[in-house]
């Protein structure tokens, strides 16, 4: 999701590079020794990136991006359950966190009990034990409308909820805690993949001594105490006696830097140190707007690491040498790159010009824009073909498949004349609301790179676009809110939120669509009713299609087989009768780092470094 107008190209770089992806495996997982030494405890692993791309200021509640996650489940926020913190199919393993153990559904799904560990402490300047109802604070800021929890409709089925989210109640029916070390969660319907949403940051324990604080959206994050190894410098220096004794911490500066420093309050006995092994003594995260900038600085020892994806020219001079080639690191990641049409503003009201620029699109050059086929395979379709374990009914599967992919031009004709919006029935899209149609698109080298590839196939169907590019934090800060009801869009990608192919549905259900944190920006599902509520019109005489009752019987469904099987026939269904995106790759994660990290590992639940399992020789690192 992070990601100049030179189309630089790495052909023939992967076969190269994948050498090198073997080698982050067995230098990430098991600690081994790199060239700058033994994995070793000290030093502080320098992180720089051209915008932390916040989407909620860093709380806990609403944050909703890969890198946050990848901050907080490795270094600041302990939940119930969690992952391994590695790459590949382990990192996808669920695994017990502040719970004893992964539980059972005794009743099919519908309830969950977990007991918690003890020992467990928050760090500075609340230094108390985390309780089982620091849980519930957590749910209740989920559940707080004005809060705007931007993932908050993953835990709808849990009884009572719509009561406390409306004020009926003062407390969610459906969470017990019948002591300080059990919780127990009861549901109105079966979910079975409950348990992998009680991974995701916003279900940590928050203490209600500080979150009392910060009843609005987005304003806990200057002030997150932590739960893990890892706290914000300054936070020892906060006082708590009040809310209006409370200051930001000085670690933390959303516009600069973001500074982390040991939790002395941490206990490495009640984690797993094959997990989180804790190494650095600190970390420091800055903003550098440059990025090529920030990785001549990675080559040169300044800096360590970057969650952007590296200019492609870059990788390419570092793999002509045997020594910096071991220092590039590619992680398939689970995450689908795919261009945004909205379904409510013209001309992509139509499912004619939508098919049409599936059809015309030049996915080999967006392909080459983020760098080549070292940064990912082409794709066809909405949820990666790993997430379905490679099943053979949608590997193969290409609805718009094209001669070279790189468009067709005669097929993206035909289609167009069926639109209302081709008047001459010439195969273009020459009605006035095709010409200067308002788009986003990113200002990294990637997202640079990409609107010449965009605009050329799409004035071959006659579409002209008015981009705007922005950084990626003011770019996702202006998608997301509803209102703004942006028609195109190319900055935007997804990466999963657990392991399940449900976790990209989530981006075409009605209930995603919310007034800020919006993420489906497609507004598949849309309501009359729900357009009112988030200021945006209707279009007159439209019907949106909706894939609510679809997703109903899939999320229910129990057997694995007859689940996937399920979600196949959805994406197929979104690919051909709805046409919300132009999928065009399925992305891998490509670090660099520098001579000086002696153990990298990739979180592949988080689609991120693996912050839990770095190290660094500073004798190594340049000043």
């Amino acid at each position: 999701m992070r990601s100049r107008r030179s189309l630089l190209t790495i052909a023939g770089l992967g076969g190269l590079l994948l050498g090198g992806a073997l080698i982050m495996s067995a230098c990430g997982g098991s600690g081994a020794s790199g060239s700058a030494g033994p994995a070793k405890k000290g030093g502080t692993y320098r992180v720089a990136e051209t915008d932390f791309g916040f989407s909620d200021n860093f709380d806990p509640t609403g944050e909703y991006t890969a890198e946050s996650w990848a901050m907080y489940r490795g270094l600041l926020v302990r939940t119930l359950l969690g992952y391994r913190l590695t790459a590949g199919v382990a990192g996808n393993t669920l695994v017990p966190d502040l719970a004893t153990r992964v539980p059972t559904s005794p009743d099919g799904g519908k309830t969950w009990t977990f007991s918690l560990k003890t020992g467990v402490r928050f760090a500075p300047p609340v230094n108390r034990a985390i309780t089982s109802h620091d849980i519930v604070t957590a749910f209740e800021r989920i559940d707080t409308p004005a809060i705007a929890a931007q993932y908050g409709f993953y835990y709808a089925p849990i009884a009572g909820w719509d009561a406390y989210a409306q004020g009926k109640s003062s407390t969610i029916s459906g969470i017990t805690t019948p002591d300080d070390q059990t919780i127990s969660f009861h549901l109105t319907t079966a979910t079975p993949d409950f348990p992998y949403r009680l991974t995701l940051p916003a279900t940590g324990p928050i203490p209600h001594e500080v979150a009392k604080c910060f009843p609005g959206a987005g304003t806990y994050g200057r002030d997150l105490v932590s739960s893990g190894p890892y706290m914000v410098a300054g936070s020892q220096s906060v006082k708590i006696t009040s809310c209006a004794a409370i200051t930001p911490m000085s670690g933390f500066d959303p516009a600069s830097k973001l500074i982390l420093v040991r939790n002395p309050n941490y206990a490495p006995s009640t984690d797993d140190p094959t997990i989180r092994r804790a190494l650095p003594d600190n970390f420091s995260f800055t903003i550098d707007t440059n990025q090529t900038d920030i990785f001549n600085r990675i080559n040169a020892g300044l800096l360590d690491d970057s969650p952007n994806t590296p200019p492609a020219s870059i990788v390419a001079s570092m793999a002509t040498s045997a020594t910096t080639k071991q220092r590039i690191r590619v992680v398939p990641n689970d995450r689908t790159r795919y261009l945004s049409m909205n379904l409510t503003t013209a001309p992509f009201d139509d499912i004619h010009v939508r098919k049409a620029v599936n059809l015309i699109m030049d996915k080999a050059g967006l392909q080459q824009a983020q760098g080549g086929p070292l940064f990912g395979a082409i794709a066809t379709h909405i949820v990666p073909d790993t997430m379905f374990n490679n099943d053979s009914s949608i590997t193969s599967y290409n609805p718009y498949a094209t001669p070279n992919s790189a468009g067709n031009l005669a097929a993206a004709q035909a289609e167009m004349r069926l639109s209302k919006y081709d008047t001459a029935g010439d195969g273009k899209c020459d009605a006035a609301a095709c010409k200067n149609v308002f788009a986003i698109a990113g200002n990294t080298n990637q997202g640079f790179n990409m609107v010449p590839v965009i605009e050329n196939s799409l004035a071959k169907i006659g579409i002209t676009l008015n981009f705007r590019e922005l950084p990626p934090g003011s770019a996702y800060a202006t998608i997301n809110t509803a209102s703004r009801n942006v028609p195109f869009t190319s900055i935007t990608g997804w990466t999963k939120d657990y392991p399940d192919p449900s976790t990209f549905m989530v981006l075409f259900q009605s209930a995603t669509i919310i007034p800020v944190g919006n993420v489906n920006y497609s507004l598949v599902g849309l309501t009359p009713a729900i357009a009112s509520q988030i200021g945006v019109p209707y279009p007159k005489g439209a019907t949106i299609p909706s894939i609510d009752a679809q997703f109903g019987i899939c999320a229910q469904t129990l057997a694995p087989s007859t689940r996937q099987a399920c979600w196949i026939g959805l994406d197929k269904n979104l690919m051909e009768n709805i046409v919300p995106w132009v999928p065009y790759l399925s992305d891998n994660a490509v670090h660099v780092i520098s001579g000086a990290v002696t153990a990298w590992d990739f979180d592949q639940a988080s689609g991120g470094a693996s912050y839990a399992r770095v190290a660094v020789n500073p004798a190594k690192q340049s000043h």
